[in-house]
């Protein structure tokens, strides 16, 4: 197995890779940016792509829901999870410091701390915290803003730790394949969906939601993304508890292919995360669902079945 991943080395995107189970003793390789990694698994130079979908302050990293919504088709068959802390690493003093580069999503989870120590620091986008933190060991820029071993692996001084404006941030990465059948049911799965509805029919995003609330499905994300083609048209990334194999999925999918313009599978895969999954209302159970199919059965074969 070979994976890429959103580079260089010293990532987060890295140290989440690490705890990928299916990444176990495989080949990894950094790119240098999320669509060169998804279009690496496009072509098949790669088994497969790891890339962040979100931040639990930030929201989305648009360029993966973007790349997963558009062009050819590709799924994601796992996730991780993992806890972000932040620190400033430099070789000078703070009252020195008059530049700080980071990751644009690392920038935005530090600007209580750097408006309150860094007022005047010049702010410095960089492709990724590991990059920023090489460019201070090069000398282009006074500090960074990155994870602690991308400080220790550049050889960097930490000056201040766990900086964000956010204790408990967390950033969700995902495990991304060509399409292929997914993994088998965990009983704690999320299936990820792009739905396109038709803009000009009125009641068409509540006609996708009703598909989901009526058989007790609950969406844990939901968001619209521009397709390019004017505006107002738009697709929605949904993340959705339950598995491509659940009664309960399988009707949902089918009645969402009947009334949006395209739905576009984006795979069944286990969470990675402590909470446990919201449980359906009475009724809407998959074993509620599959009484209800074999009462229905007996029914179409004469039976007496009540």
């Amino acid at each position: 197995m070979e994976f890429a991943y959103f580079g260089p080395r010293g990532t987060f995107t890295e140290a989440a890779l690490r705890r990928l189970p299916a990444a176990k003793g495989a080949r990894t390789t950094p790119l240098s940016s999320i669509a060169e990694v998804l279009d690496a698994v496009r072509r098949g130079d790669v088994d497969a792509g790891f890339v962040p979908l979100e931040n639990s302050q930030e929201g989305t990293v648009t360029v993966t829901v973007d790349e997963l919504v558009g062009g050819d088709p590709l799924v994601i068959a796992g996730e991780v999870v993992l806890p972000v802390t932040f620190v400033l690493a430099t070789n000078k003093s703070m009252d020195e410091i008059t530049s700080v580069a980071s990751y644009s999503h690392a920038l935005a989870q530090v600007r209580r701390f750097l408006r309150r120590e860094l007022p005047d620091a010049q702010i410095v986008n960089a492709l990724s915290t590991a990059d920023a933190a090489e460019r201070v060991a090069a000398g282009d820029v006074d500090a960074c803003v990155c994870a602690p071993f991308a400080a220790e692996a550049a050889g960097l001084p930490v000056l201040a730790y766990d900086i964000g404006d956010y204790p408990d941030a967390e950033t969700r990465f995902v495990h991304v394949v060509r399409p292929c059948p997914p993994p088998e049911p965990s009983g704690n799965d999320i299936t990820s969906l792009a739905v396109y509805i038709d803009h000009d029919r009125v009641g068409a995003l509540l006609a996708v939601l009703t598909e989901f609330a009526i058989r007790g499905i609950n969406l844990t994300r939901i968001e619209s993304r521009p397709t390019g083609e004017g505006l107002g048209r738009y697709a929605f990334f949904l993340d959705c508890t339950g598995h491509l194999a659940d009664a309960r999925m399988g009707e949902a999918l089918t009645g969402l292919r009947r009334i949006c313009a395209d739905v576009r599978y984006l795979g069944s895969y286990r969470r990675d995360h402590s909470d446990a999954p919201v449980p359906p209302p009475p009724g809407l159970s998959d074993a509620d669902f599959a009484d209800a199919a074999a009462w229905l059965k007996s029914l179409r074969e004469g039976g007496k079945r009540r």
